[in-house]
């Protein structure tokens, strides 16, 4: 929901309720004061149209709380092998020469690429940035231990992001055997997976990490190198990126609201939807144009002065929540009692939705969205606070899954649309943890049906994979119990455990 705040009294009174707050840490008050401050400006002028406040009212328009008077973009995508091999004259940083040195340059990069978290989204991949600079494996698992420490202490958000592979290296290696020892919350990690070139013993290091900390996720490293034409970054909960770019926004239509807000499916796709698909494509071009044209960001920051991105990579995402009840509405209209994802005539009205929002969202045309060729990107996003109804992306609802090979099926039938980013969760129980070359498996075929990105986790474990990201239980049960815990993710994510079921997530075995 997006709003305004319309009375200095009613602003010192959101900002008093943030100072005195017991759940928050420090940083996480002095975050929430600046958006506070940011948001007593408007909107900029170009981007606001008084029905988006309409349907944002009614639940169907989400702008993520990006802020009023966005003065940097969203998510920030740095070509880090460039400061590691020439330095950055900003920082007073060097060309790395050891392991020590790019550790060390890298934690100091980290903490000045900024975010819609106030911390960096994307962090490289990590395998191959410190791989070069191994020359004593023990030595270098020492070091890189404290690396990945250092990242969770000081990163406490979990829409952090790593990325490793394809190919196996020895720091990839250490990673995933660190991974289950150090049960981290931050970083969010994928391996860019393709089966002819990640082996099979990586592969299957990769998978049990993951039953046992929720990481890494795997993202089907050839459909997003077609889609990217060569390199790209998976960053935040799985979006993918251009490295040395990023995206400006991104802000979101809850499709189920917006049918719930219809009087039929006509009315539906002949008002309702590209009404809301207009008004959120323009809204989102004015905070671009606002970026770019009215903020010095790209004109004097350090990273695009020195050349860790450039303006021509980065595009602006369109999301989408909500397409499950998005489609129970408009069965409902039509009198016909069908679930979608079991029944074909629900899927393909699942794709009907789909295919009018992906062909008037490119009719739009986006200034600065250059790497697109000018259009924004569609994105499935993730859920959040005040969703409500509205399951995330166009995910099966939880509690209504299939079988996991007919929910793969089906899975795949939307991820074509989504080149920034889908991602589908499946807990396993025990007999994966047994068998991590059963579960390789199944992602393997998962990605031959072009499937771009799937995650899995232990039903077991205290780290789970909420909508892309990552809590641990025992933090959130802290956080119900009103301790302030460092993560900000614990914040995003009760909702999810307390309204939307997550931990009844429908639990896959192997046997």
């Amino acid at each position: 929901m997006i709003s305004k705040i319309k009375t200095l009294e009613e602003a010192r009174e959101l900002s008093m309720n943030i100072i005195k707050a017991k759940d928050l840490t420090y940083e996480q008050k002095t975050s929430q004061l600046a958006k506070l401050a940011e948001n007593l400006n408007d909107f900029p002028v170009s981007s606001v149209n008084e029905r988006i406040f309409e349907i944002s009212e009614n639940g169907g328009f989400c702008d993520l709380w990006e802020g009023h008077a966005p003065y940097a973009p969203r998510y920030i995508c740095p070509n880090y092998q460039k400061l590691l091999d020439e330095g950055c004259k900003f920082l007073r940083l060097e060309k790395a020469e050891t392991l020590l040195d790019a550790i060390n340059s890298l934690l100091i990069f980290y903490h000045h690429v900024p975010s819609i978290t106030r911390y960096p989204v994307y962090i490289g991949k990590i395998d191959k940035l410190l791989d070069p600079f191994i020359t004593d494996r023990e030595e270098a698992k020492k070091l890189i231990k404290w690396f990945l420490v250092s990242l969770d202490r000081t990163i406490n958000d979990s829409f952090c992001h790593a990325n490793i592979g394809p190919e196996k290296t020895v720091a990839g290696e250490i990673i995933l055997e660190l991974l289950p020892t150090l049960n981290n919350v931050t970083p969010n990690m994928t391996i860019l997976y393709d089966e002819d070139i990640t082996p099979d013993d990586f592969g299957e290091k990769a998978v049990y990490a993951s039953l046992l900390t929720a990481n890494p996720a795997f993202a089907n490293d050839k459909y997003y190198r077609k889609d990217f034409n060569g390199n790209y970054a998976i960053a935040s909960c799985y979006n993918g990126l251009p490295i040395s770019g990023g995206a400006f926004t991104l802000s979101r239509l809850r499709l189920g609201s917006l049918a719930r807000s219809s009087s039929s499916k006509q009315d539906f796709f002949d008002r309702v939807l590209p009404e809301a698909i207009d008004l959120m494509c323009n809204f989102m071009e004015g905070k671009i144009r606002f970026i770019v044209e009215e903020t010095p960001f790209f004109e004097e920051n350090f990273l695009v002065k020195e050349g860790f991105i450039e303006l021509d990579r980065f595009v602006g995402l369109f999301g989408v929540v909500g397409l499950h009840e998005c489609v129970q509405k408009l069965l409902e209209f039509e009198s016909k009692d069908l679930v979608y994802g079991k029944d074909d005539y629900a899927n393909n009205l699942g794709l009907e939705v789909m295919d009018f929002v992906e062909n008037r969202v490119n009719s739009f045309e986006s200034k600065y969205s250059t790497f697109w060729n000018h259009r924004f990107m569609l994105h499935s996003q993730v859920g959040a606070q005040d969703d409500m109804e509205d399951s995330a992306g166009v995910r099966i609802r939880i509690g209504k899954e299939i079988p996991m090979y007919d929910h793969i099926k089906h899975s795949a039938l939307f991820h074509k649309y989504f080149p920034s980013g889908i991602g589908d969760h499946f807990p396993f129980d025990e007999t994966a943890e047994k068998n991590p070359a059963a579960v390789l498996d199944i992602f393997k075929a998962a990605f031959r049906l072009n499937m771009r990105y799937i995650s899995c986790y232990g039903e077991n474990g205290d780290l789970i994979r909420v909508t892309g990201y990552l809590v641990k239980k025992s933090d959130m049960q802290k956080f119900i119990d009103g301790e302030s815990i460092s993560y900000d993710t614990v914040q995003y994510a009760r909702e999810a455990f307390e309204k939307y079921h997550l931990l009844e997530r429908k639990v896959r075995d192997v046997k």
